[in-house]
């Protein structure tokens, strides 16, 4: 089996390195040919386009930048489009549009060929080490047939259900991230300004419950499930907490945006009645506004995390 692989940046080089470690054939290309030049020295073949990548190649990964360069790699001139064939696969690796996977695995199905979309969570030490998280999107069978060529760039691949499926669970994890990132520099930076120690501070948050705990595995706590009583902790003690946290920012004049926004959050959920319910009910309001449903099913849930255990 041929593999074509396209972008050799800072992730893309990293897997495509070790694809060669698993002893499969690569054809490589890249906008600047002096990137492949170690794979090259690893025994990789040049491929001078994508059509040319695609027209080798059982299956083709691309990690590229952003939705631009996906669409010039499939769709223009000498673009992987023009070269593949029926019974290949394309595996995006970027962090995609949801809309742009759609087009493209349509445009590969006309041709009778399969498009994935498999965006990578790890960064470049995970892509460097195989300690990678891969979402793939897509048909399932064609993914089973692929999965051991998956398995040699990340440990955690995983399929997560139609084309598009994958893109939207990276960009949750990502945004989550994000977020979460921007909570905890308003947070440690008034701890600090409050005459913390910065190590100190860290030392001693991380062995709290929220420290020991992977920041989704909360949500199966109330919020998976929809069911926020008997509460875990109610919403009346923890609003006191965030009310002090914010009145202490205040006091020192530290900004503390999105805090001030999650106590506004648990005063609407007060005003609703949600006193006695568990602190995360304030999630309902966003689950309200948002127009959708969020209820699962206990067992399925403790499923998931029984088997994470495993």
């Amino acid at each position: 089996m041929k593999i074509g692989f396209i972008g050799l940046g800072t992730m893309g080089a990293f897997m495509a390195a070790n694809l060669q470690k698993s002893q499969y054939k690569l054809v490589v290309h890249d906008i600047r040919r002096e990137s492949a030049k170690a794979h090259l020295e690893r025994g990789a073949d040049w491929a001078d386009s994508p059509k040319a990548v695609a027209e080798q190649c059982d299956v083709i990964f691309t990690s590229l930048p952003g939705p631009p360069d996906v669409e010039k790699v499939v769709f223009g001139k000498d673009g992987l489009l023009e070269g593949i064939s029926a019974g290949k696969a394309y595996f995006d690796l970027s962090t995609n549009s949801q809309a742009m996977m759609r087009r493209v695995n349509a445009a590969l199905a006309e041709k009778g060929a399969f498009g994935f979309d498999a965006p990578v969570s790890g960064g470049p030490k995970g892509a460097e080490t195989g300690k990678l998280a891969i979402w793939v999107g897509g048909d399932k069978a064609v993914y089973d047939k692929h999965k051991k060529v998956l398995d040699a760039i990340g440990d955690q691949a995983a399929y997560i259900g139609p084309i598009g499926s994958s893109t939207v669970a990276k960009l949750v994890h990502n945004m989550a991230g994000y977020a979460i990132q921007t909570a905890l520099a308003e947070v440690f930076t008034m701890g600090v300004k409050a005459g913390m120690e910065p190590l100190a501070l860290w030392k001693a948050v991380r062995q709290g419950a929220m420290g020991r705990r992977r920041t989704f595995d909360r949500m199966q706590l109330q919020f998976l499930i929809d069911k926020y009583s008997p509460p875990d902790f109610a919403l009346k003690l923890a609003h006191k907490d965030v009310s002090l946290a914010v009145g202490l920012g205040r006091e020192l004049g530290v900004p503390m945006r999105l805090c001030n926004l999650v106590l506004e959050e648990m005063n609407e959920a007060r005003n609703r009645g949600w006193d006695d319910l568990d602190s995360r009910s304030p999630m309902k309001l966003q689950v309200e506004r948002a127009g959708v449903k969020i209820k699962v099913d206990p067992a399925a849930v403790d499923e998931v995390m029984a088997a994470d255990k495993g």
